[in-house]
């Protein structure tokens, strides 16, 4: 929900979002109109009923043979009552409907437009470039026994899939990698409940226009969540939280899920857009006041791990039209994935100012004694499965192996090149010492 008194006292700077947005300006009337109706409903109704109160109390203490006349009068004024009530919850409802389509309203500097008009900020890394035709990360996967796209959809359906062997341990690595990085700064790590109740998946922002995007369990009125950022903004809600120290940082470790409704036959090869994934997500609560400064921390350690992974990248401020209801700004990191010829998103950060903690009440009091006001919160990727998309592409060789990044050596067990199955070493290959077995991942 926009901040009312933002929207009643700076209506144009409300509208200049909305527009920025594509959304139409028109909107922010509509909702101004709509709360108004539904102060008015409200004010009629407390009025009747305090006045249905008073009269009760007249009748009371009226003489015998003037209360039959007083009864009557005291129906009539519940039924008044009665009515007033039902239009105040019914102009309440549609405030809300006016309300909930205003977006969060945009920060200074982003840029207007749509998924296209995004500003690159900066590049990071050398574009990679091969001697040989490189391959791209699903038939390495498949030469590795990493990725098996075949057995996923025979059990699963399209877009479903299985890491194997090293795939597997290469994604624990990554993960833990990320872990530890969250760890070394201030964060407290998570595992999180997949499945939400619906306030909380509306609260998060994730129920508008792209619900259809969303897995719902119909018999127990679930969300399957599609990333951490919910289950983790649901975590203190109703709260007034302790921000008296600092920030509360949480990594929400989880498995996500997605419909990808709308991809339209988009990166259906390898495990670029899927429906299944696991990710460990940042997520912030602190004061609005230091929520920017947040924002700038998040995407640092984001280049921190992409860096020391070997990555190409290039950070983005994402357009207005291309933000997401919840996000007043967002950054994305691109990863160079050479067999696209193009930068393909591996992480987003977003700053939600205090749309979402206003949506599910979590608050914070910002001295002693002083009113309790909303809180900011902030998300941001750390890992995810599809950084082994650009992982692999980006560290190959011609023959098919690829060269693992020296920061995730110590998570695979020291293993410095993961090998094809049934790879030999040539310098061993007229030895009388027998060839590692097929599905072998040796350490260099």
């Amino acid at each position: 929900m926009i901040d009312l008194a933002l929207l009643r006292d700076q209506p144009e700077l409300v509208r200049r979002s909305q527009i920025a947005r594509g959304n139409a300006p028109e909107t922010v009337d509509a909702a101004i109109e709509a709360d108004r109706s539904r102060r008015d409903a409200l004010n009629a109704f407390e009025s009747l009923r305090a006045e249905q109160n008073a009269f009760g109390k007249t009748v009371a203490k009226a003489p015998k043979d003037e209360k039959a006349a007083l009864v009557a009068q005291a129906k009539q004024l519940a039924e008044n009552v009665k009515n007033a009530q039902q239009a105040a919850n019914e102009a309440a409802d549609a405030a809300a409907s006016a309300l909930s389509r205003i977006e969060n309203v945009v920060i200074d500097g982003v840029p207007s437009g749509g998924e296209e008009n995004f500003v690159e900020l900066r590049r990071v890394g050398e574009i990679p470039t091969f001697d040989f035709a490189p391959r791209d990360h699903l038939e390495i996967g498949e030469l590795l026994g990493a990725i098996d796209m075949e057995r996923g959809a025979k059990v699963s359906g399209a877009r479903f899939y299985f890491l194997k062997g090293i795939g597997a341990r290469l994604e624990i690595a990554l993960m833990n990698l990320a872990l530890d990085k969250a760890l070394q700064n201030g964060f407290t790590p998570m595992i999180v409940p997949t499945l939400v109740r619906p306030e909380i998946m509306q609260g998060t922002g994730f129920l508008g226009e792209h619900a259809d995007e969303v897995y719902h369990l119909d018999k127990e009125d679930l969300y399957l969540v599609g990333t951490s950022e919910v289950p983790l903004a649901g975590y203190h809600k109703d709260e007034i939280v302790d921000l008296s120290d600092g920030a509360l940082r949480y990594a929400g470790w989880s498995t996500c899920y997605r419909s990808e409704a709308g991809s339209h036959g988009k990166d259906t090869r390898g495990i670029i857009r899927v429906h299944q994934f696991n990710k460990l997500e940042m997520f912030v609560y602190t004061t609005p006041e230091d929520a920017e400064a947040e924002h700038e921390r998040l995407v640092a350690l984001q280049e921190q791990m992409l860096t020391a992974l070997g990555l190409s990248y290039r950070v983005i401020d994402v357009a207005a039209g291309d933000l997401g209801s919840s996000a007043a700004r967002k950054f994305d990191i691109e990863a160079w994935v050479p067999t696209q010829d193009a930068f393909r998103e591996l992480t987003s950060t977003s700053n939600c100012t205090t749309y979402q903690a206003r949506r599910l009440d979590v608050r914070y009091r910002p001295e002693e004694g002083a009113k309790t006001t909303n809180v900011a919160t902030l998300n941001g990727t750390l890992a995810t499965t599809r950084w082994i998309v650009a992982l692999l592409e980006t560290h190959q060789q011609a023959d098919g192996s690829v060269v693992v990044p020296e920061v995730l050596r110590p998570y695979l067990g020291g293993i410095e090149v993961l090998r094809p199955l049934g790879w030999v070493d040539p310098d061993q290959a007229d030895a009388d010492e027998p060839a590692p077995a097929a599905d072998a991942q040796v350490a260099e």
